[in-house]
């Protein structure tokens, strides 16, 4: 397969162009899209996301990429809100999303010096062994901007603690997601990234 074929999905996400940047930084010129029958040809899908849960799912349903994510097999990676939608539902403006992953997108918690936005550098901590995680050591530091998470999957690859733990990068079958930023990553991101495109679920 070619995984030179990238489609970076338009859902309206602050993000789309440090992300396109970050695959040029590692070879790749991805195409940016909302066109359901471009974004159905890619060999790679991605799916970057900044803000909130409802405005991207709304850009989803009228365009009908639900429904074409949701019977693809081509390789997904969401980014940040692009993960948190790959799950059945967000507590953010309590809003159903694409369901290819199960559980529900929370609010982080809030004590006494556990300040959200979860902002900045954090530890990841390897949880299971994936190809996506080829060359990232346990314990490498990766970006965050959230304050909400998934803090209970079966499919978590990455946990980071903010308060409690949470799945900071998940994969089942043929979709991956990052709730840090690969983008804004440093050298873990970039490696991630090339993972993904090497990756063969």
């Amino acid at each position: 397969m070619r995984t030179d074929d990238v489609v970076i999905i338009d859902a309206g996400g602050a993000n789309l162009g440090s992300v396109r940047a970050a695959f040029a930084r590692i070879g790749v010129e991805p195409e940016v899209s909302r066109d359901p029958a471009r974004i159905a040809a890619a060999n790679r899908l991605v799916l970057p996301g900044v803000g909130a849960a409802q405005p991207v799912m709304q850009v989803l349903r009228e365009t009908g990429i639900d429904r074409l994510l949701e019977n693809s097999t081509t390789p997904l990676l969401g980014i940040c809100i692009g993960m948190q939608v790959l799950f059945e539902r967000s507590e953010e403006g309590d809003v159903d999303g694409l369901g290819l992953l199960q559980g529900t997108v929370r609010r982080l918690p809030t004590e006494e010096r556990v300040r959200l936005p979860h902002m900045g550098w954090n530890a990841v901590r390897a949880r299971a062994v994936s190809p996506l995680l080829d060359g990232i050591d346990d314990g490498a530091q990766a970006y965050f901007v959230h304050s909400y998470g998934v803090p209970e999957t079966d499919d978590v690859l990455l946990e980071c603690v903010h308060g409690q733990p949470f799945a900071a990068a998940v994969q089942r079958g043929t979709v991956a997601g990052a709730q840090f930023h690969p983008e804004r990553s440093g050298a873990t991101g970039a490696r991630f990234l090339a993972n993904f495109l090497a990756w063969t679920p």
